[in-house]
């Protein structure tokens, strides 16, 4: 039997499949930002997580940083887009102030801190870094690629 199957649907079954997520570099008055040791593995990321189907980005920021932190956000701009070329996971980073809410742990949090820049990359693999001090630079938006542990320098 002979199956036809059309262009676009050829593309579409040898398209890579990415997943996409969001995080906030969450900004105080003072220039401290806000950051969370995970709890599933020790590392200190910025607070963020999978974007729902549903979801607007900055809908997924929000909900992603008050989910891990209980602080509540008002989103700007987008200061990044970041791929692990591993893993095939695109992350938007948008900067974001604080407005409210109580700083606590949560199921994937085990601390919650407000870090300088140099604390910062003191405690975080480079390729977390990045995103938050990507952020505080105002040239953005980046684009950068990784490995999970390295950044790739640009071509």
């Amino acid at each position: 039997m002979l199956l036809y199957m059309s262009n676009s649907a050829q593309a579409t079954r040898s398209t890579p499949r990415h997943s996409v997520s969001v995080a906030g570099a969450v900004v105080r008055d003072d220039g401290r930002l806000l950051a969370i040791r995970r709890a599933d593995n020790g590392t200190w990321e910025l607070p963020g997580g999978v974007l729902e189907i549903e979801e607007a980005p900055e809908e997924g920021v929000r909900r992603e940083v008050l989910e891990e932190t209980g602080v509540h956000v008002d989103v700007a701009e987008l200061t990044g887009v970041y791929k692990n070329v591993s893993l095939g996971v695109v992350a938007l980073v948008f900067r974001c102030k604080p407005t409210g809410g109580n700083e606590r742990t949560s199921d994937e949090s085990s601390a919650v801190e407000w870090l300088t820049p140099t604390e910062v990359t003191e405690r975080m693999t480079e390729v977390y870094a990045i995103r938050l001090l990507d952020a505080l630079d105002g040239g953005g938006p980046h684009v950068r690629s990784h490995d999970g542990r390295r950044l790739i320098p640009a071509r």
